[in-house]
C-alpha cells in the first residue's frame, strides 16, 4: 500500500496526496509554515509555488530581520497569530500573563503515522482501520511563552478529504488566555471565488446563498450557543464558473455544535484567507500550566466536478465515518408523531386510536411527543422532571408502550433534557443548575431556560433520570430536542475570570452526556432536534444518525430546506414528515402526492391525525407507506444528486442511484402553474452511458439518452405538482 504523506527534506515540503487530491505546505524561511496548494492531485512538486519575494509597503517584516521582501502580511500561511505583523484575519489570539498578544511560533518538528487519532472530548471523523488514512502533525513553539502548537492533518486514502484541527499545549509554568483558536486556516492565491453559505431562520433553515468574494472581511457565524437556524456551520468556495455539475469546489464543514465562525478575507493583493472554528465572540479559555486545548475538527472536501460531487463526498463520509452505532447503515422505520395531531392534549385512551390507525396502514413506529412527563399541559412547566405524568398515563408509560408494541409498532419518545423550567422540581431543588446572570431575573425563551451542562452534577442528574426510563426497556427511539437559543451565558460554578469558558464547556458537557447514553443504550435510535433544524450539524451526527430537518412541514417550503441541507448532509440524516393541510405553519394546501414525494426524499414519516382520514385517504397513505418501504434503501443510502434548483427556478428535482447501481429514483416538482408554460427538460446524471434503463411502464432508454437528451416533464395542470420516476438497469 502506497504512502499518502511525503516529506521532501531538501525543499522542506510536505505533500499529502491520494488519487484525487493534493495538499502541499512547506517550512519557509525563519521557521514559518507556508501554504502552497490544495486541489486536484499532482504527482510531484518542484518549487514553483515558493513565496515570491516582494517589498510591500506597510507590510512589516520579521523581528531582527532586515529583509524587507519577506513579510508575514502577504505570505500564504497555514496558521497565523494576532499581534505578529500579519494584518489579515488571524487564526488565533492568545494573551500572555503580561497582557500582550505577542507570539512567534516556529517550526520544531513533525510526525507522520497511519490512521487518525481521536480528538479529546470532541466528535470527529474516524477510521475503522489505520490503513484508511494517514496523519501529519506539525509542531511549532513560541520560545518565550513556551506554548506549543500542533497542527493536525489527516488525509483519507480513498476520499478527497482532509481533516484538520489544532492542539495548543502550555509547557510553561504560567497560564495563558485563549481568546481565539481556530481549527484551520487556508490561504489561496489571487483567484476568482464565490462563497456558498446556508443562512436561514426557524422554519426556513439552510437557504442557499451564493455571493462573490470581494475585498474586506465576510463572516458567517452563530452567537446563539448552537449551530443555529440562522447560519449552518458549513461553507463552500466555488472557483470561477463552477456549478452543480462542473468546476472546482472546496467544502468546509466544522464538526461542532456550538458557536462557530467562518471568516473570509480578500487581502490587498487579492489573496483569499479562510479561517474556521469556534466563534471568538463570548469565548475565552484559561490554559493552565501543563494543559492542552483541543479545537474542533474541520472536514475539507475538494471536488473538480462541481457541487454534486462535493456533496456526494460529504454524504459518504458523514454516513460511514462520522455517524456511528447500530443505525449507521440501517434502514430507518416509518414513524408517525402525535404532535400536530394532539399537541399537549392527550391521554393514553386518546392516543390508542392513533396507534391503531397507524398499524392499519403499515406504519412502523409511534412517537409520543411533548407532554408525557411531569405535569406538563403546556410549554410553561416540568422541563427537568423526567418522570411519567400519571394523570395521562395512570398505569405508567410502559403500559402504553406495551400496547404500541402489541400492535406491531416500535415506540419512540420526545424529550428535551438540556432544558429546565422555573416551574419544575429540578429547579426548586437546584436553582444553581439554571444558566443565568447573578442577581437578575432570568429571561425565558419559549418559557424555558438552559440547564448548565458544563456542570458535572447537572449532567449526572439528567443521566440518572433518563436511565430510569430507558432501563425499563420499552423505548426504541428518542427525539432529543432543544427549543431555544442560549442567552445569559453564565455558569454559577465558574469564577468571574472564566465565564468565557461557559459555552464551550456546555457543548463538551453535552457531548459527554450523549456519549454516555448512546454507549449505555445502543439499541435506541437517537434523533436530534432543535426546534427543527437549529442544531443540524456533523457534531450531533456523531451521536445521533438523523435529525429533524425543520419544524416547517409544508412540502413546498421543504423543497428549499432539503435542497440546502443536502449540500453537505446525507438524506439518511434528515427526517421529513407528511403533515395535515392546511399546513400548520403556512396555511398552504398541497396534495397528498406532493407531500409524500417531498417527505419520501429523506427519512420518511407522518405528523397528523390519521383517525380523521377517509377510507380512500387511508388507502392512499397505505400505498405511500408500501412504496417507501420499497424505495427507502435507495433514498437513505443511495448516491444523491440535485438536478433542478428551487432557489433559481420554478422547479426542483433530485435523483438517487442505488448502491448496486441497478436502480434510479427521480423526484421532480413544479411549484406554480403558468400561462404559456414553457417545456421543461429533465436530464439525469451519474448513469452508466453504456447501459439500458427500463421504466415502470416498460419504456427503455440508454443511460446516455437520459443524461444527454433527457425527457420532458409533464405540462403542469395545478400548483404544487410532483412526479416520481423509477428506472431499473436491465444490463
Amino acid at each position: 500500500m502506497t504512502n499518502l504523506i511525503f516529506y521532501d527534506a531538501e525543499q522542506q515540503v510536505f505533500h499529502l496526496k491520494n488519487q484525487q487530491i493534493s495538499y502541499l505546505l512547506a517550512v519557509e524561511d525563519f521557521g514559518l509554515i507556508s501554504h502552497l496548494y490544495f486541489g486536484k492531485q499532482v504527482n510531484s512538486y518542484h518549487g514553483q509555488r515558493k513565496y515570491p519575494r516582494v517589498d510591500r509597503g506597510f507590510s512589516g517584516n520579521l523581528a531582527g530581520v532586515e529583509d524587507r521582501s519577506y513579510s508575514q502580511d502577504t505570505l500564504l500561511r497555514e496558521y497565523s497569530m494576532a499581534g505578529e505583523g500579519d494584518y489579515r484575519v488571524p487564526a488565533a489570539k492568545i494573551m500572555q500573563t503580561d497582557g500582550s498578544y505577542a507570539l512567534n511560533f516556529k517550526f520544531t518538528g513533525f510526525e507522520m503515522f497511519p490512521g487518525k487519532p481521536k480528538l479529546i472530548g470532541l466528535p470527529s471523523a474516524y477510521v475503522e482501520d489505520n490503513i484508511e488514512a494517514e496523519t501529519l502533525v506539525i509542531t511549532l513553539i513560541d520560545e518565550i511563552s513556551k506554548l506549543e502548537l500542533a497542527t493536525f492533518y489527516t488525509i483519507y486514502r480513498d476520499r478527497p478529504v482532509i481533516a484538520r484541527s489544532i492542539q495548543l499545549r502550555n509547557l510553561s509554568t504560567q497560564s495563558s488566555k485563549i481568546h481565539k483558536l481556530a481549527s484551520m486556516q487556508l490561504d489561496f492565491p489571487d483567484e476568482a471565488f464565490s462563497v456558498i453559505s446556508l443562512p436561514g431562520a426557524h422554519n426556513q433553515e439552510r437557504q442557499v446563498q451564493k455571493e462573490a468574494i470581494g475585498y474586506g472581511i465576510k463572516k458567517f457565524s452563530s452567537r446563539r450557543g448552537s449551530t443555529s437556524h440562522q447560519m449552518n456551520n458549513f461553507i463552500a468556495l466555488e472557483k470561477g464558473t463552477a456549478d452543480e455539475f462542473q468546476g472546482e469546489v472546496f467544502g468546509f464543514n466544522l464538526v461542532y455544535s456550538g458557536n462557530h465562525a467562518f471568516e473570509i478575507e480578500k487581502d490587498q493583493i487579492g489573496q483569499i484567507r479562510l479561517v474556521a472554528g469556534i466563534n471568538e465572540e463570548d469565548f475565552s479559555w484559561e490554559l493552565l500550566s501543563g494543559e492542552t486545548f483541543q479545537s474542533p475538527e474541520v472536514l475539507m472536501v475538494y471536488s473538480d466536478q462541481g457541487l454534486n460531487k462535493m456533496s456526494q463526498t460529504y454524504h459518504e463520509l458523514l454516513t460511514n465515518r462520522v455517524a456511528r452505532g447500530n443505525y449507521r447503515n440501517k434502514e430507518r422505520d416509518i414513524l408517525i408523531n402525535n404532535w400536530e395531531a394532539t399537541y399537549f392534549d392527550f391521554t393514553e385512551e386518546k392516543l390508542r386510536p392513533l396507534v391503531d390507525t397507524a398499524a392499519e396502514v403499515g406504519i412502523e413506529m409511534f412517537v409520543l411527543d411533548d407532554g408525557w412527563f411531569g405535569e406538563r399541559d403546556s410549554d410553561t412547566s416540568s422541563l427537568g422532571d423526567w418522570f411519567v405524568d400519571k394523570r395521562k398515563f395512570p398505569n405508567g408509560l410502559c403500559h402504553f408502550a406495551d400496547y404500541v408494541h402489541q400492535k406491531g409498532l416500535k415506540f419512540g419518545l420526545w424529550m428535551e433534557p438540556e432544558m429546565i423550567s422555573i416551574d419544575s422540581n429540578l429547579y426548586r431543588a437546584h436553582p444553581d443548575f439554571l444558566m443565568s446572570y447573578p442577581e437578575r431575573i432570568p429571561a425565558p425563551s419559549r418559557s424555558q431556560h438552559l440547564l448548565d451542562l458544563g456542570r458535572k452534577e447537572a449532567r449526572e442528574n439528567i443521566l440518572t433520570q433518563l436511565s430510569a426510563i430507558f432501563d425499563e426497556g420499552y423505548v426504541d427511539y428518542v427525539k432529543w430536542d432543544m427549543n431555544r437559543s442560549i442567552s445569559e451565558v453564565f455558569s454559577h460554578q465558574l469564577a468571574s475570570d472564566n465565564q468565557g469558558e461557559t459555552l464551550h464547556r456546555y457543548i463538551l458537557g453535552l457531548y459527554e452526556l450523549l456519549e454516555a447514553l448512546i454507549t449505555k443504550y445502543p439499541a435506541v435510535l437517537w434523533e436530534g432536534c432543535s426546534g427543527g433544524g437549529g442544531r443540524f450539524d456533523s457534531g450531533i451526527l456523531h451521536y445521533m444518525p438523523q435529525s429533524w430537518t425543520s419544524d416547517d412541514t409544508d412540502a413546498l417550503e421543504r423543497l428549499k430546506i432539503q435542497y440546502g441541507t443536502s449540500l453537505v448532509y446525507p438524506p439518511s440524516s434528515f427526517t421529513s414528515h407528511v403533515s395535515a393541510i392546511p399546513n400548520h405553519q403556512t396555511g398552504r394546501n398541497v396534495s397528498l402526492n406532493t407531500r409524500g414525494n417531498a417527505a419520501m426524499s429523506s427519512v420518511f414519516g407522518y405528523e397528523l391525525d390519521l383517525t380523521t382520514f377517509t377510507t380512500d385517504e387511508k388507502q392512499a397513505v397505505a400505498e405511500q407507506v408500501a412504496l417507501y418501504k420499497d424505495i427507502r434503501q435507495v433514498v437513505q443510502f443511495g448516491k444523491f444528486a440535485r438536478l433542478k434548483n428551487p432557489f433559481t427556478s420554478n422547479e426542483c428535482a433530485w435523483q438517487f442511484i442505488s448502491q448496486e447501481q441497478n436502480e434510479v429514483l427521480v423526484l421532480a416538482f413544479k411549484i406554480l402553474t403558468q400561462g404559456q408554460e414553457p417545456f421543461s427538460l429533465l436530464k439525469l446524471t451519474d448513469l452508466d452511458p453504456t447501459k439500458k434503463y427500463k421504466t415502470e411502464n416498460g419504456h427503455i432508454f440508454g443511460g446516455d439518452e437520459l443524461m444527454n437528451l433527457g425527457f420532458y416533464l409533464p405540462q403542469q395542470t395545478e400548483d404544487f405538482s410532483s412526479w416520481m420516476y423509477r428506472f431499473k438497469c436491465i444490463n
